[in-house]
């Protein structure tokens, strides 16, 4: 099917199926935003691991949170996120053991300063930190290029429906899925068979249905990695990538896929932190690009709702960029939600100074906070 054809079609029946918070009464959240102080706003743009909150850990790889295992909020926690409030939590496969545990653990984080949302990257298939944890007896699923390769969107709603409705026995609101890149390239280390296909008129639909899937089950979805890191050959997670494609380029290919999530009314998509230089004329990373998100995604593609950075403690961000740099400069370039800060504190710190010296406006943070309390609003409202 024409990849045109395809959207139009979409577009048809675009927000039929999703209330957008954009189209939600404001009343409350501007009654919200008027009793937060700054902290308290800035809290509310950082979703973290738990580990970002125990200030005795200092790590440089990923392999070293592993042996931790943190799976409880201890005494330095509690003190740090008393004066350091957070929006979210987001746990991985090591802070979790078994389902007592995880749930033990999910209710102390409901109680932290800022009320935060639970997260979790539950994909299907390579990465499900539940599905593929030894303790948890779940639904497994090959991959969502499997799924694609049926060619049938039905099935991606009845993975998504599946996953979904056990997170939300769990505990959990936001699920960082599904990847909607477009898996052009045969080279691509970190996206493969997590794509639903290399042909975006086969993956759009799919994207969709999986979006349709959580929702039904409860479960609030976000579509990654804008603007697109199917065409990449080396992995964000341990430093630079870049795709050479021009905005024309990608218009054709992987943004039919993320217009389609668009369409559908998504509440959250997550950048990738992959250069386009023919896009922006530079190699900064998209997620610290204004023209990617500013430009791109909320100017030509009109979206309304809430920006999500992939985690900057990723090597793509940290081997050019400190923390404070890292976290104020997403946040200038358009993001909402700063996701995995290496130096919780440190990032913190760094958009309150931005604010006070005129680098960020006080009014910028509050346009976020009002998507993000708008989100929270509707999740808390769904679990009464």
């Amino acid at each position: 099917m024409n990849a045109a054809l395809l959207l139009g079609g979409l577009l048809l029946t675009a927000c039929t199926n999703y209330d957008s918070p954009a189209s939600s009464p404001t009343g409350d959240v501007e009654q919200q935003l008027r009793k937060m102080t700054l902290r308290d706003k800035v809290g509310q743009m950082f979703y973290v691991r738990p580990e970002a909150l125990d200030t005795t850990i200092h790590w440089s790889s990923f392999e070293e949170l592993s042996p931790y295992k943190l799976q409880q909020i201890n005494s330095v926690m509690s003190g740090v996120v008393k004066n350091y409030p957070i929006g979210g939590m987001i746990l991985y496969a090591w802070n979790i053991e078994d389902e007592n545990q995880l749930e033990a653990f999910i209710s102390q984080i409901r109680t932290l300063n800022g009320s935060p949302l639970l997260c979790i990257d539950e994909e299907g298939g390579r990465v499900s930190r539940l599905a593929n944890h030894p303790n948890f007896d779940l639904p497994k699923y090959t991959s969502m290029e499997a799924i694609g390769e049926t060619g049938d969107p039905a099935n991606a709603y009845e993975c998504a429906n599946t996953i979904g409705t056990y997170l939300t026995r769990y505990g959990f609101d936001i699920d960082f899925a599904p990847v909607a890149d477009v898996n052009t390239n045969p080279d691509n280390v970190v996206i493969g068979a997590r794509a639903f296909s290399g042909d975006p008129a086969v993956a759009a639909p799919m994207v969709t249905s999986y979006l349709q899937g959580l929702k039904d089950a409860g479960i609030t979805g976000c579509i990654k990695h804008f603007p697109g890191h199917g065409d990449t050959t080396a992995d964000t997670h341990y430093g630079y990538a870049q795709s050479m494609k021009t905005w024309a380029e990608m218009m054709d290919c992987e943004m039919v896929t993320f217009r389609a999530g668009i369409a559908w009314g998504c509440q959250l998509i997550m950048t990738a932190h992959i250069a386009t230089p023919n896009v922006t004329g530079s190699d900064e990373p998209a997620t610290m690009s204004p023209v990617i998100l500013e430009d791109k995604l909320r100017g030509e593609l009109g979206y309304r709702n809430i920006i999500v950075t992939d985690a900057i403690s990723m090597g793509a961000i940290t081997n050019q960029y400190t923390n404070a740099q890292a976290a104020v400069g997403c946040i200038k370039a358009g993001a909402d939600i700063v996701l995995d800060p290496r130096n919780y504190v440190e990032a913190f710190e760094a958009v309150i100074a931005a604010v006070n010296d005129g680098t960020l406006t006080e009014d910028r943070i509050n346009q976020s906070v009002r998507r993000i309390l708008r989100l929270k609003n509707q999740i808390r409202n769904r679990m009464k």
